[in-house]
């Protein structure tokens, strides 16, 4: 009986002592809630194809530089997973540029609109913000609108120009669009300024998949350069409104 309490005994004491070495578990070990806002960003695609045609256009080249672009984001860690957060998020921009050629007035309208699933994982071992690395999966829009036109115009003279072939008409506006399918990788930061509120910035490049393209009234456009596409350097920021503990 005394080596069976004996052994009680030390079993007891070993348990104790296995118990203060095991880090406590609180329920904040991962990160826990989500939120959304309003993303304003910054694209970067390459025109470089369609400041090539600008130059007998007659008006100046679109930025290389980029564009404002915004939107929306949101998100939630789902905690079957932990560190995995899910969501969606969707942005468009436009930019363009003016010129007055031979007495007409030029311009080119650039715009690109995407968006998708998110799903991201935030790093572990960074505590008190959350680094997330993750993607979009989704579709975008790209389209390019050109035109010419001499100013204002009458009524009865725009009706005189559609219905006869055999002027040679002042003004004209084609319009171009490509629909795509997106995948894109993405870095967040999120900083947390109290429970519910956060700040973030971020980057992504998205990658475009597109389907042919289009011309006014959905006709078919070949020979296409394929450098001309939505691929696209973003850069994205925002505030977020929810609830974060990271």
């Amino acid at each position: 009986m005394k080596n069976i309490f004996a052994l009680f005994c030390a079993f007891l004491i070993s348990t104790n002592l296995f118990a203060q070495d095991e880090k406590p578990r609180t329920f904040f070990d991962a990160p826990f809630g989500g939120g959304g806002g309003f993303v304003p960003a910054w694209f970067i695609p390459n025109v470089d194809d369609i400041n090539t045609k600008l130059v007998g256009f007659g008006t100046e080249e679109l930025s290389t530089s980029g564009f404002f672009a915004s939107g929306g984001a949101g998100f939630a860690y789902i905690g079957v997973i932990p560190n995995l957060r899910i969501g969606g998020i969707g942005m468009s921009g436009t930019m363009k540029a003016t010129g007055i050629k031979d007495g007409t007035e030029r311009e080119i309208i650039y715009s690109n609109s995407f968006g998708g699933f998110t799903a991201e994982y935030t790093l572990p071992f960074i505590k008190s913000f959350g680094v997330s690395i993750g993607a979009i999966l989704g579709g975008g829009e790209l389209s390019l609108m050109v035109s010419r036109n001499k100013g204002s115009y009458q009524w009865n003279e725009i009706w005189t120009e559609i219905s006869d072939t055999s002027l040679h008409a002042s003004s004209f506006t084609r319009s171009f669009r490509q629909d795509y399918f997106t995948i894109a990788p993405t870095l967040n930061i999120d900083i947390p300024l109290y429970r519910f509120l956060a700040v973030r910035i971020g980057a992504g490049y998205a990658f475009a998949f597109g389907s042919d393209w289009k011309v006014d009234n959905e006709k078919e456009i070949f020979n296409v350069p394929d450098s001309f596409n939505g691929n696209n350097l973003f850069i994205q920021a925002g505030v977020m409104f929810g609830f974060f503990a990271y």
